[in-house]
């Protein structure tokens, strides 16, 4: 039977107690360079998926032609290395530091965190709220990254995707821009790479493999998220466009307003939609789901829709990296630069067509 459900990440419960920080205005640092980045010619592509290991609750279909205009993007997510800069330059404070909390996955809590961690999410168990939790401690207090500044920043809200990309000069890649990113160039393949899993026994991605969400056996090479290096990258040169995080993209989310049959409507909600990003910048709790950054993209279905950037969920190799219309939830991890007819506005806006 087909699952139809959407995917395995928690959201922020939305309470009068909790205090909801407001996306921040950043000094740019700059114009915004390419360097690290690659340079895309845009042009139509077949967006979404109805292969049967997708899911229909999230609207990844039905497929649709779509046109794009040239682009950069970044070859990978946004690494600790690039954050603690921003960090540094600006003094920012991520949302999950805000809040005082955020989730992380079972397996990957530090002794002090599974002591102390005393919510779990009805829908999604596996996912524990965790005080001290933010992205410089990704399992909780005890843990650190400072061995691992090549992996992509987790614990990351919209609103904090957003900052840090005001502060690069870039902004965040639309749905439509990301999926044909991670796509590299392949038509409707099932992944990144083709559609064979692993491919003569290789594995091309970190997902999950093992009983879900009980042990994760780490075949791929990695039992928790992976440098933003890591495996071959695609035919355009980005890595990690399957598993290991979640990424944000500027869109928000709607299961079904890409399927009315009158464009004029589509036309209308994608502008209304945009116009709302442009300015609207105060609730995370609508749209984030400040997951933790230890493990692997959970149905790593990416090439459509990561969900939250740097955040990782674990995944069954049946829908890892499905080439989707994934959540709504997704990255900054590949920040995206404007080319020179500044096609898109900064905050977002679908440069995409239908």
């Amino acid at each position: 039977m087909q699952d139809t459900s959407p995917c395995c990440a928690p959201d922020r419960p939305t309470s009068p107690a909790d205090v909801t920080p407001s996306h921040s205005t950043i000094v740019s640092k700059g114009t915004g360079s390419t360097k690290g980045m690659v340079g895309l010619p845009g042009g139509e592509f077949l967006m979404g998926t109805d292969d049967e290991l997708g899911f229909p609750a999230d609207g990844e279909g039905p497929i649709r032609r779509i046109t794009l205009k040239p682009f950069y993007i970044d070859e990978t997510s946004v690494t600790n290395a690039q954050f603690t800069r921003f960090v540094k330059s600006t003094r920012y404070q991520i949302e999950a530091e805000q809040f005082g909390w955020s989730f992380v996955f079972h397996l990957f809590l530090t002794k002090r965190a599974r002591r102390e961690a005393t919510h779990a999410v009805t829908e999604v168990p596996w996912w524990l709220r965790v005080n001290g939790a933010t992205w410089r401690h990704p399992e909780g207090p005890g843990s650190g990254v400072k061995d691992r500044m090549d992996h992509p920043t987790v614990h990351i809200s919209w609103n904090d995707a957003m900052s840090y990309s005001e502060w690069a000069g870039k902004r965040l890649a639309t749905e439509a821009e990301w999926e044909f990113s991670a796509r590299g160039g392949l038509e409707q393949r099932r992944y990144a790479w083709g559609d064979e899993l692993t491919p003569g026994g290789e594995h091309r991605c970190n997902i999950w493999q093992g009983d879900f969400p009980n042990r994760d056996t780490g075949e791929d090479g990695y039992s928790g998220t992976a440098p933003a290096r890591s495996y071959e990258p695609n035919n355009y040169g980005l890595y990690n466009v399957a598993g290991n995080v979640w990424e944000w993209t500027a869109d928000w989310f709607s299961a079904d307003h890409h399927v009315d049959a009158r464009a004029t409507t589509r036309r209308a909600r994608r502008k209304a939609i945009h116009e709302r990003l442009a300015a609207d910048h105060t609730s995370a709790t609508n749209r984030t789901a400040i997951v933790t950054g230890s493990l692997h993209a959970v149905r790593a279905r990416p090439i459509a829709r990561p969900a939250i950037w740097g955040s990782a969920a674990p995944s069954t190799p049946e829908s890892a990296a499905m080439v989707k219309r994934g959540s709504a939830r997704r990255p900054v991890s590949r920040v995206l630069f404007p080319t020179f007819d500044q096609f898109t506005p900064r905050r977002g806006g679908a440069s995409s067509r239908s």
